[in-house]
């Protein structure tokens, strides 16, 4: 089952069940997805494409949060924690600062990088290769440290 397919059968719950804040978020995924479905005009999306639309769409949510909590906001705050969450549900699980750190000490030994005037190099191949699995600013700074 496709990632929208999944969300469709979602949202059918979501609306027997009357989670109104559940819903709001599955359509708000949903939404983003066929806005960029439409952008390429065969319809399609590929998993990368998806995973990145929700990752952009968690961000947001956890952005606005925090910008809630700063203005003492609680109900918007606790409206915003739960759309990240359930978005969350759907990304790929995150690896652990560990997994991640090896992954990176791994790509630096076989680039045969020393100085820190390569750490793009390093970061855009972890990058690649962890796509989804963990965030890039984790990424970032687990490279600055090994190449500093």
């Amino acid at each position: 089952m496709s990632l929208t397919e999944q969300i469709n059968a979602d949202i059918k719950k979501a609306m027997l069940a009357r989670e109104k804040d559940k819903l709001a978020a599955l359509r708000a995924i949903k939404s983003a997805l066929l806005m960029e479905a439409t952008k390429g005009g065969d319809g399609a999306i590929s998993e990368d494409d998806e995973i990145k639309i929700l990752k952009k769409q968690h961000k947001q949510r956890l952005e606005a949060a925090a910008i809630f909590k700063e203005q003492g906001r609680q109900d918007q705050l606790d409206e915003e924690m739960l759309q990240a969450d359930v978005i969350a549900k759907y990304l790929p699980a995150q690896m652990s600062e560990e997994a991640v750190a090896a992954v990176v000490n791994e790509t630096i030994a076989t680039l045969g990088v020393t100085n820190a005037a390569d750490m793009g190099k390093v970061i855009g191949a972890v990058n690649k290769q962890l796509a989804g699995k963990a965030d890039g600013k984790l990424i970032s700074d687990l490279v600055k440290k090994a190449l500093v």
